[in-house]
């Protein structure tokens, strides 16, 4: 089995690719573009695997994508390269329509030739293509509900807005040509290589170097927080026994707010570094984001109930695995992070700084 991967080298794709690799046995073509939050420091220990091809191409250039298709003839492609941090898409949404809609698009024209092509018989039964998407696209939630496969679009950010019409070109081009195409949507993913720009890395970062902990008006907001490993393998379960054309909700069952995490992180660092402690004292409020939606959760039902996917770890568990995954990589954070936990990036022409969530 041959498996593309866009965006294979940040965080949730690397760990798709590691997966793919070490716990399935695929071979897997890595597609990534490397801007600033894909490195191959995320790939740096299958980097050499056998099985493992890396190429660094721009998922809009048609000519390269359709390239890739010829010379390593896929069984599924894993969609996940996309622009994905909502401050940058406040004061950058260009990038974002570029990639996320222009991309998709050109991955689907070109998946959909490609599939056209194959053979009828077993190759072209088996292939699928995976979108891999956000609960961001339903907009806010109030207290009470879930989002599920069925609820309405009500994007909010122009990151959001890029993701919700990329899920609607993927249902496009499985309902009107055909292609094989199933579309998840997932909670909050949190977890080792994150790039250190998002809200769980720059706490750990930011306390570690005993910097304070911005954190976006009171921190009410809540997420549903996702163990990134865990997603890899819903990720995994969709792709080989998923049902085309449907769409499937990956999520935690752990939700909590901005401000209840980040003293968690706190906590947990404590006993690391006594003579620190309380790190709680280095939480800031900051000025809160534009249009911050208050909270999003999922219902994940479906993907529990038709593909026996559950969650492997509890969020406690999750966070102090992450912890200890930073502490002992600050090599990795200095590779890719070229400081970005000391100073926000994204709202600086505003003059605000805080998390990413």
């Amino acid at each position: 089995m041959t498996v593309f991967v866009t965006g294979g080298a940040g965080f949730i794709g690397s760990a798709v690719v590691r997966d793919l690799l070490l716990k399935d046995g695929a071979d897997v073509v890595t597609i990534d573009k490397l801007t600033y939050a894909g490195s191959l420091e995320n790939l740096r220990d299958v980097a050499d695997h056998p099985r493992h091809h890396f190429h660094q191409a721009d998922i809009c250039d048609g000519a390269a994508i359709k390239a890739l298709f010829q010379q390593y003839q896929p069984t599924a492609v894993f969609h996940l390269a996309a622009e994905s941090h909502v401050d940058r898409s406040i004061d950058g949404p260009a990038d974002f329509i570029q990639t996320n809609l222009v991309g998709t698009f050109t991955m689907l024209q070109s998946a959909l030739e490609y599939w056209r092509d194959l053979a009828d018989g077993d190759r072209k039964n088996a292939f699928r293509f995976l979108h891999v998407s956000t609960d961001e696209v339903y907009g806010e939630l109030g207290a009470d509900g879930l989002f599920s496969e069925t609820s309405s679009y009500e994007p909010s950010s122009p990151y959001s807005a890029s993701k919700a019409g990329s899920d609607h070109l993927a249902r496009a081009w499985q309902r009107t040509y055909g292609l094989p195409v199933i579309v998840t949507n997932c909670s909050n993913n949190y977890g080792p290589y994150q790039f250190p720009e998002k809200l769980l890395p720059v706490v750990i970062l930011n306390a570690l170097a005993g910097r304070e902990l911005p954190v976006y008006g009171t921190g009410e907001n809540i997420r549903d927080w996702l163990f990134v490993h865990d997603h890899s393998t819903a990720l995994r379960l969709v792709r080989g026994k998923g049902r085309v054309g449907e769409t499937y909700m990956i999520g935690g069952r752990a939700e909590r707010t901005n401000i209840d995490m980040v003293r968690s992180i706190c906590r947990i660092l404590d006993p690391y570094f006594p003579e620190k402690a309380p790190h709680e004292n280095l939480i800031r409020f900051v000025t809160d984001r534009p249009g911050h939606d208050a909270r999003y959760a999922v219902d994940c039902r479906k993907i529990e109930q038709e593909l026996g996917w559950r969650q492997s770890v509890t969020l406690e568990e999750g966070l102090k695995q992450t912890v200890g995954w930073y502490l002992d990589n600050l090599d990795w954070v200095e590779a890719v992070g070229k400081g970005v936990a000391a100073e926000r990036r994204g709202l600086e022409s505003r003059g605000l700084q805080g998390t990413s969530l």
